[in-house]
């Protein structure tokens, strides 16, 4: 590509470095955003104050605590003023240290290490209150503790998701595109088939097939299959698409007048050159599957209670009343879910500016 030469040098070269500085902004911003919600589906118990089911039936729809931060940070324990209207007011006879690295209820770090350490919490002395940074709910349970429990499943439950259908659309396509036209005219057909069904229907006449009753692991498996069964199609047509486009360069030819098997111009010269665009489709798909399982939580046909998912908490909103009085509470899984499509955008849109994504005859 030539520069134009009516603009001087020295403004085309502080363009080109603009550019860059907000392309490597967007990355890091997005890994920054994406890295936290790592760490959240990894040490989801240790960032909860409290087991998520546990329940306070003293403090049911409490507000959130309230942390005073001069000479250190501490709390007054809250009391229910007015039980009808759930109105609370701090006892501010007496206060209570926040602490960090507190001991708590056990659990299993990483599945494997059992533990009870957890990042904050309230000192351990008789009589000391809970702290609840995002108040309870109408069962008096934790809302951060349920909140970081909800990421955890519905991110694992929705990536896991997202590779099982990327494998199955990506087979589906790199056959279709590299083998006879009998063969391909069979396999799209039934691609557009499922393309041409509504998406979010089907995964709910799917999931009522099965028990709404069900464990939170044979939950989050029958949602996994529901999901990969029926959002492989867009990475099939994307993978057929740029799989014909590709076989038809001059790499390949090559490849193919010096004897080399097809199969190994598949794994070798194809795959490899069309990888950009199948992990930025990967990534876009992501929310989507997030949103779809949210959906589910949200009709009472996902992971049921006591269990915690972004769906089942978001139906604290149908309460109007406690959604005037602390709307950034009630609407706390939502701000997350936000974040996270957030930085998966911000990932993919860089993604896509360093792949080619315009490959000839797609």
């Amino acid at each position: 590509m030539m520069a134009n030469p009516q603009v001087p040098e020295k403004i085309l070269v502080k363009r080109i470095s603009t550019n860059s500085i907000k392309k490597n902004a967007r990355r890091i911003i997005g890994w920054i955003i994406v890295a936290k919600f790592v760490a959240i589906i990894v040490f989801a118990d240790f960032f909860s104050p409290y087991d998520y089911r546990q329940q306070s039936r003293t403090e049911p729809s409490a507000p959130a605590t309230g942390v005073h931060l001069q000479s250190g940070p501490w709390i007054y324990p809250l009391k229910l003023s007015e039980p009808i209207r759930l109105i609370y007011d701090e006892d501010r006879t007496q206060s209570y240290r926040v602490e960090i690295f507190v001991r708590g209820y056990q659990y299993n770090l990483l599945g494997i290490i059992p533990t009870d350490l957890h990042l904050f919490g309230v000192e351990q002395v008789e009589g000391a209150p809970r702290i609840n940074l995002l108040g309870t709910d109408n069962l008096g349970r934790d809302r951060f503790s349920r909140l970081m429990h909800a990421v955890r499943f519905s991110l694992i439950v929705c990536t896991l998701c997202v590779v099982l259908a990327c494998l199955i659309g990506i087979i589906i396509g790199v056959t279709s595109g590299y083998s006879t036209k009998f063969v391909d005219t069979v396999l799209m057909g039934t691609t557009d088939a499922m393309l041409s069904l509504p998406t979010l229907i089907l995964i709910l006449a799917a999931r009522a097939a099965f028990p709404l009753e069900l464990p939170p692991m044979r939950a989050a498996f029958l949602l996994l299959f529901i999901f990969a069964l029926t959002g492989w199609a867009e990475m099939a047509r994307l993978a057929r698409g740029l799989v014909v486009a590709t076989r038809e360069r001059e790499f390949v030819a090559a490849a193919v007048a010096t004897g080399v098997t097809r199969v190994r111009i598949l794994f070798r010269h194809i795959l490899p050159n069309i990888s950009g665009p199948l992990v930025t489709q990967a990534m876009l798909m992501l929310p989507a599957f997030l949103v779809a399982e949210i959906a589910l939580s949200y009709l009472g046909v996902g992971l049921q209670e006591p269990e915690a998912s972004l769906g089942n908490m978001l139906t604290a909103a149908s309460d109007l009343n406690q959604l005037r009085q602390h709307p950034f509470i009630i609407l706390s899984p939502a701000i997350l879910i936000f974040i996270f499509v957030l930085g998966i955008r911000l990932l993919s849109d860089t993604k896509s500016s360093e792949k080619d994504r315009s490959v000839p005859g797609i």
